[in-house]
């Protein structure tokens, strides 16, 4: 009779999911004995570098991917990077070790009392199975409702389960499928053209799950169609339009009256892909502008529950760009060229600002370059800056959390090995991820990190001026070298001191990993 362990391998093998990223605990340690040798265990030495990482990798694939995690504690480090990967619902398949059976109840050392709650309510879903027999259908039940609800699923498995019989109906979960279609049938699909037809002033907001589903160059077709202005959803995680497009008038501003403001003069404003909204900024005000209506249209049916105006259609945003695109109705005006890219802002006195590092990897770096960012205090230089045109050029952290970036930026290489990719990171940002160039070294991930040092939390500062709290103690962080910091870890590092130096190693193509410390001058982010 097959081990639990034995038949979990196989599912997870036929399901694809044959990368792991982790950090083991002995309580791991039965899971992972034994791999088939066609899995791959990407170790990180911290579990929120292992969750970025991950979170990277799978969204870079398209896939749900396994993360391996240590008990609580473990899964405890792990908790703030897994909020970026709630945010951009990504399907993670989180496993944790559990003491064994009989040790959870008196509480033993490394013992995850209430196990299913640890996550909660963060994860779409969690659980303990009763009984070791009940493993492989409840691994697969974390897989498929990952995948259905592109959100990261925990369980936690004690460790005496994995080497327990199976049981003969285990065997049932090998040859599962579980499919999802959400297509508006014909009568949500003929409201929404009608609406959409009608409107004599329409915008589009877009948001990252259009790029998330490859559905890049299809939104540019829907914009060009309609003729209107197209806004990116506030809070941005994914780029899923042209930034440079001629139609495209940037990220809405994270605010409730800044967004009302940027509606003015619309009748309808159909959002694609994205919740309504994710404000950041408190600026209270009107949701909407008088007469304007807004649709949204999300697969995340509690994203369309929560929001406070408009009217909302849950269904793919790839098969309603579809429909509109084969709606009959009159096509917008020619597009015209891309908006020129103006001259990078100058620093006055050491350091350079940051629009030249960004002219730099704009001129320097492939045009299909894919860019991981994690430095908040420089949007604003960021998108005056970069042409981006290609679906998958841009990765933030969906959540704010710090720590994503750096990891992030390894999962995504390691994912598109065939594709250039370049972790564009702050000094603040670094610290948090910093165990990642390790796994990078030791992958031999060809990644390039600019690291961006100012030796302050710029974000941070320039919320504190939003807030009336300038003075606010613990902004500074003097002293931090992450050439020396790098190399210790295995990467290769260097320090540009001016323009032509960045230009020069950006122009190099080394096999590996390698990291560019620039030294900046504090800019505001919006």
């Amino acid at each position: 009779m097959p081990s639990v362990r034995r038949v979990s391998h196989a599912f997870l093998e036929r399901q694809g999911l044959t990368t792991v990223f982790g950090n083991p605990g002995s309580n791991e340690l039965p899971f992972l004995a034994g791999l088939p040798d066609g899995f791959r265990y990407v170790l990180g030495l911290h579990e929120g570098a292992v969750v970025g990482m991950a979170d990277g990798y799978a969204q870079a694939t398209g896939r749900p991917v396994l993360v391996n995690l240590h008990a609580a504690a473990g899964s405890g480090n792990a908790v703030g990077a897994l909020t970026n990967a709630v945010a951009s619902r990504t399907p993670l398949v989180v496993v944790a070790g559990q003491q064994v059976r009989p040790a959870i109840g008196p509480e033993a050392n490394l013992a995850s009392v209430d196990a299913p709650a640890l996550m909660k309510p963060l994860v779409g879903w969690s659980a303990e199975p009763a009984c070791a027999a009940d493993v492989p259908r409840a691994l697969a039940q974390a897989v498929f409702e990952a995948r259905l609800q592109r959100r990261p699923t925990y369980l936690s498995v004690p460790y005496d389960d994995w080497s327990a019989d199976a049981g003969d109906n285990a065997l049932a979960v090998l040859d599962r499928r579980v499919l999802r279609a959400s297509v508006p049938d014909g009568a949500q699909g003929r409201w929404l053209a009608e609406r959409v037809a009608a409107a004599e002033r329409p915008a589009l907001v877009l948001g990252g799950d259009i790029d998330s589903a490859g559905r890049f160059d299809d939104a540019v077709r829907l914009a060009e169609r309609l003729g209107g202005p197209v806004w990116a959803a506030p809070s941005l995680f994914r780029l899923p339009f042209p930034n440079r497009h001629p139609l495209f008038r940037g990220v809405l501003p994270a605010g409730i009256a800044s967004v009302a403001e940027a509606f003015e003069g619309h009748d309808l404003v159909l959002v694609l892909g994205a919740p309504v909204f994710r404000y950041h900024e408190h600026r209270p005000g009107r949701y909407l502008p008088e007469g304007t209506r807004l649709i949204q249209v999300t697969e995340d049916a509690s994203a369309a529950a929560r929001a406070p105006m408009g009217e909302a259609l849950v269904a793919d945003p790839g098969a309603v760009l579809d429909l509109l695109l084969e709606s009959p109705g009159a096509s917008g005006a020619p597009a015209g060229p891309p908006r020129p890219v103006p001259e990078p802002l100058t620093a006055e006195g050491p350091g350079l600002h940051p629009e030249e590092v960004f002219a730099a990897l704009r001129e320097e770096m492939p045009g299909d370059t894919a860019y991981v960012v994690e430095s908040t205090s420089t949007n604003a230089a960021w998108w005056r800056q970069m042409d981006l045109r290609r679906q998958g050029s841009y990765y933030f952290p969906a959540a704010g959390g710090l720590g994503f970036g750096l990891p992030a930026a390894v999962g995504v290489a390691m994912a598109q090995p065939g594709r250039p990719v370049a972790g564009v990171i702050g000094d603040g940002s670094a610290n948090y991820g910093i165990t990642a160039l390790w796994t990078a070294a030791q992958h031999r991930v060809p990644l390039t990190v600019v690291l961006l040092r100012n030796g302050t939390y710029g974000a941070l500062r320039w919320f504190g001026g939003l807030l009336g709290v300038p003075d606010a103690p613990g902004m500074d962080i003097p002293g931090l070298d992450f050439t020396r910091i790098a190399e210790g870890y295995g990467v290769r590092a260097r320090h540009a001191g001016s323009v032509a130096e960045l230009r020069a190693l950006l122009a190099e193509r080394p096999e590996g990993p390698r990291l560019i410390q620039v030294d900046t001058v504090l800019t505001t982010p919006s």
